[in-house]
């Protein structure tokens, strides 16, 4: 092959493996699923602590769930405990946590991205994000729901968190 005919064959394949790079190739949806991070909806809870995403089944009915909570910076849930037992992986931020009937941020854990954590069926817990917002995703068996310990709202109001 000589000089030309081999930079003419190399500019070729180059131009081939560029053009089938860019080409994103399809997947049967029946097989696997996703959803991009643009395409997630986000609702915000009523005291505007938080918001969050079912990505999974629907955590208000029986049955397995997952969703994407996204505390608000200074947003943490007063003292209260779950039905079941409720499992986390933090995906950014710091999610802060507290056990006991005691509401004390001051005395709460700092728990890093990366981390995976379980919060036990039953067990009296607060958790939330201080200075950042911090984006956790918990899955469990469904009904998820929250029981606030001592009658008490189970999440804080921006009145206070002042």
């Amino acid at each position: 092959m000589n000089g030309l005919t081999r930079v003419v064959f190399l500019a070729v394949l180059t131009i081939l493996a560029v053009s089938s790079a860019g080409h994103a190739a399809d997947v049967d949806r029946t097989a696997v699923d996703f959803v991009p991070p643009s395409e997630i909806k986000w609702v915000r809870n009523a005291a505007a602590t938080n918001e969050s995403a079912v990505l999974f089944g629907d955590p208000r009915q029986p049955g397995p769930y997952v969703v994407r909570l996204k505390w608000l910076p200074g947003s943490m849930s007063r003292p209260h405990f779950h039905p079941n037992d409720r499992f986390f992986v933090v995906l950014s931020g710091t999610w802060w946590m507290g056990t006991g009937e005691k509401f004390d941020p001051e005395n709460t854990v700092p728990v890093p991205a990366g981390s995976y954590v379980i919060h036990y069926a039953g067990k009296v817990h607060y958790d939330g994000a201080k200075a950042e917002e911090t984006i956790i995703q918990v899955w469990g068996m469904g009904p998820a729901t929250s029981t606030p310990w001592g009658g008490g709202p189970a999440t804080s109001t921006p009145a206070e968190k002042r």
